[in-house]
C-alpha cells in the first residue's frame, strides 16, 4: 500500500472565491518548513472547471451545479482508481463540494461494502437546492451522500437543470444513497439552520459537539463513534478547517465559525479514528488564503494536521508494502 495525494483545486461549489488556492497554500506551507512532504508521494492533480465562476448564474438555488457534478464526477473517478491501485489516497480540495465526489469515489470502488462517513465539520452540509437559502453547493454534499431532499423544510421550486443535476449529483458512479444515516457521525459541528437542523433529528444523526468532546475526552467520543460505526467495511473522514477556531487559528476559510476546537484535538480525533485500520481514505477541504487574517495561518496549521495524520496512516501500513519516498 501507498500514499497517493489527490489535487483538486476547485472552489465553484462555494460562496466566497480562494479556496482553489488553498492546495498550493498548504505546499507553500510545507516549503517553508523546509519540509519535502510534496515530493515524496505519487500524486495526481485533478481537472478543473474554475472559469464557471464567470458565468451568468442560471441555478440560482443550486449555483453551478452542473459544473459541480462534472467536478464531482472527475473526483469520484481520481479517487476509484487510487483505491482499486491499492493506494491510500489523500485528498486535498478546495470547497466542500468536493466530499460527494470523493464519498462517490470510495463507494464505487467497493460498491459492496458498508460506507462510514464521520464529518468533522462546523457545518452539517445538509441542505439541498429544496432547502438552501445561499444555493452553494458546499452546504450540500452530505445531503447529497444521503439522498436528502428534505421536502419537508421546501423553501424553492427546484425544477429544469437544476433538479436534473441534483439527481445526476447523488448518482455519481453508483445509485443513491451512498451511506446511511446512521452511518455518518459529525463531529465539532455548531452552525446549522432550521432544515438542516430537523434533518438532523428526523435523521437521527450524531454529532459530537466540541464542548462535550472536551468534556468527556476525545478518546471516549472516538471510541463511541466508532462503535456506531462498528459495521461499517469503510470509513472515510472529512475534514473541513472551519472545525478549527477562527479566533484561535484564522479567519483563513469560505465560512469561518469561532468556539471550535485547536489543531492538536483535530489532530488527536482524526488519529484516533486512522488507529480503526477502517479509515479508507481522508480530505481535507477550505482553505482560503485570501481571507486569511495572520499570513498564511489557516494552510500552515493545515499542514500541520496533514502532516502528522499521514505519519500515522503510515504507521500502520505493513512496512514491506509501503514505497520509499522519492
Amino acid at each position: 500500500m501507498e500514499i497517493k495525494i489527490i489535487k483538486n483545486r476547485s472552489d465553484i461549489g462555494a460562496g466566497t472565491r480562494g479556496s482553489d488556492m488553498g492546495i498550493d497554500a498548504i505546499e507553500i506551507a510545507a516549503i517553508n518548513k523546509n519540509n519535502q512532504y510534496f515530493n515524496q508521494y505519487p500524486y495526481e492533480d485533478v481537472e478543473t472547471h474554475n472559469e464557471s465562476v464567470y458565468d451568468k448564474v442560471k441555478n440560482s438555488f443550486a449555483k453551478r451545479i452542473g459544473h459541480v457534478h462534472e467536478q464531482c464526477t472527475r473526483v469520484s473517478l481520481v479517487v476509484k482508481k487510487a483505491l482499486k491501485e491499492d493506494f491510500f489516497p489523500i485528498v486535498l480540495s478546495g470547497d466542500h463540494s468536493s466530499a460527494l465526489g470523493t464519498i462517490s469515489g470510495v463507494k464505487s470502488a467497493y460498491p459492496e461494502k458498508r460506507l462510514g462517513v464521520v464529518w468533522i465539520d462546523a457545518h452539517a452540509d445538509l441542505h439541498s437546492p429544496h432547502t438552501s437559502p445561499s444555493g452553494n453547493v458546499h452546504g450540500m454534499p452530505l445531503a447529497a451522500a444521503l439522498d436528502s431532499d428534505n421536502l419537508d423544510c421546501q423553501i424553492n421550486e427546484v425544477k429544469g437543470d437544476t433538479e436534473k443535476y441534483w439527481w445526476a449529483l447523488k448518482n455519481i458512479g453508483v445509485p443513491a444513497p451512498k451511506v446511511l444515516p446512521e452511518d455518518v457521525v459529525y463531529i465539532g459541528v455548531r452552525s446549522t439552520e432550521a432544515p438542516e437542523e430537523q434533518q438532523i433529528e428526523e435523521l437521527s444523526l450524531r454529532n459530537y459537539k466540541v464542548a462535550e468532546v472536551r468534556h468527556r475526552g476525545i478518546a471516549v467520543c472516538v471510541q463511541e463513534a466508532l462503535v456506531q460505526l462498528e459495521n461499517c467495511d469503510h470509513i472515510y473522514i472529512s475534514f473541513d478547517v472551519d472545525s478549527l477556531d477562527c479566533d484561535m487559528i484564522s479567519y483563513g476559510t469560505g465560512t469561518p465559525v469561532p468556539k471550535g476546537f485547536d489543531q492538536y484535538e483535530a489532530i488527536e480525533i482524526i488519529n484516533q479514528l486512522v488507529d480503526s485500520s477502517k479509515v479508507c481514505c481522508f480530505e481535507i477541504v477550505e482553505v482560503n488564503p485570501l481571507l486569511d487574517t495572520k499570513g498564511n495561518k489557516m494552510a500552515e496549521t493545515a499542514f500541520e494536521v496533514l502532516e502528522a495524520v499521514t505519519t500515522r496512516i503510515l504507521s500502520l501500513m505493513p512496512t514491506h508494502f509501503i514505497k520509499q519516498p522519492l
